[in-house]
């Protein structure tokens, strides 16, 4: 299989790098519009690369991993989808759930997939997670816990364009108390904060956050987020339930120091970052995408999907931006 790779930033390359280790693809054709990453990428991995996504489209491939910035996804989804080429593009939909909905009718009625890049579904003690909700072992749920700390935050090129925390990082959060739960939000009520650098604010962003998800069978979501997490990369999952409850990302990476006496969990080294803490996860997608372009699945994570937790996002930049709770039905676009 031939496929073919947009944007060569650090998820690009770190996509590039775990993309060559995938038996199914047999080569690589990436391109990025800074033509120095694109040599920088056949330099370093001996991929293909070419100047342009027509070049890409003319290459022969036979499915595309959309990881640009979060203002080009729309926009490539679309194109190669017109394209005919199946796709998975990194999170989120688009810079706003309006944007993700236009996108969504635009697509109706295409039968061409498209994979939004939530590769938390693929971690295995997050699926084992969800199969326990789901056999009914812990009885009815009326708490999942969902946290992403970034250990150092992003450049403010990156932040400029990300949409805000709630809808860069956030948004997997999101994404995963409602694959967990199966059940659509219906409230959310959101809080951040700036202690760190200023450049966030100029943006109209916040470097921490809360958030208060209200499901539509009374389970409550609780997330956090923070780009500054300095003993490093700290994503976890809990799910309370009537009769037990589990937790997913406790383990000897977990990114904690402990203060009781004569405990030594977790021994370490920490988690420093996505591409350690979920490399198997990613891997996992990929394989799955590569199905999906064979034809022997439909997409596991449609638009329509992405689009959802990109409401529960819009929504909760809205409750932070006026103090109050926000009913997901104010922000929806139909």
């Amino acid at each position: 299989m031939r496929i073919g790779l947009v944007g060569l930033g650090r998820i690009g390359t770190f996509h590039t790098e775990n993309l060559k280790t995938i038996p199914a693809i047999d080569s690589l054709v990436v391109t990025d519009i800074v033509p120095e990453k694109t040599k920088r990428a056949i330099d370093q991995f001996g991929v293909e690369g070419v100047d342009s996504l027509g070049e890409l489209f003319a290459a022969g491939v036979d499915g595309v991993i959309i990881a640009a910035s979060t203002d080009a996804h729309t926009k490539l989804i679309l194109a190669c989808v017109n394209a005919g080429l199946p796709t998975l593009c990194e999170k989120p939909v688009g810079q706003s759930g309006a944007e993700g909905a236009e996108l969504l009718r635009r697509l109706a009625g295409s039968d061409v997939p498209v994979q939004i890049g939530f590769q938390r579904r693929y971690d295995a003690a997050i699926a084992a997670a969800r199969a326990a909700v789901e056999s009914g072992e812990l009885g009815w749920i009326n708490t999942v816990r969902s946290t992403t700390l970034d250990p150092e935050p992003p450049t403010p090129e990156y932040v400029a364009v990300s949409g805000g925390l709630f809808r860069d990082c956030g948004v997997h959060d999101f994404d995963i108390i409602r694959w967990i739960t199966g059940q659509e939000a219906v409230e959310v009520y959101a809080t951040g904060s700036n202690r760190g650098a200023d450049f966030f604010r100029q943006y109209g962003d916040v470097d921490t956050s809360a958030s208060i998800v209200t499901f539509a069978d009374g389970a409550l979501g609780v997330v956090s987020n923070t780009r500054y997490n300095g003993r490093g990369y700290d994503v976890r999952l809990e799910v309370h339930g009537s009769k037990d409850s589990v937790a997913a990302g406790v383990d000897e990476g977990w990114p904690i120091r402990t203060t009781e006496p004569g405990i030594r969990f977790p021994s370490g080294p920490p988690h420093r970052f996505f591409m350690d803490r979920f490399l198997p996860a990613f891997r996992a997608e990929f394989e799955t995408f590569v199905e999906v372009v064979a034809g022997d699945r439909p997409s596991p994570c449609a638009v329509a999907d992405g689009v959802e937790a990109d409401w529960i996002a819009e929504a909760c930049a809205k409750s932070w931006r006026e103090h109050r709770p926000v009913r997901i039905g104010e922000v929806r676009i139909r």
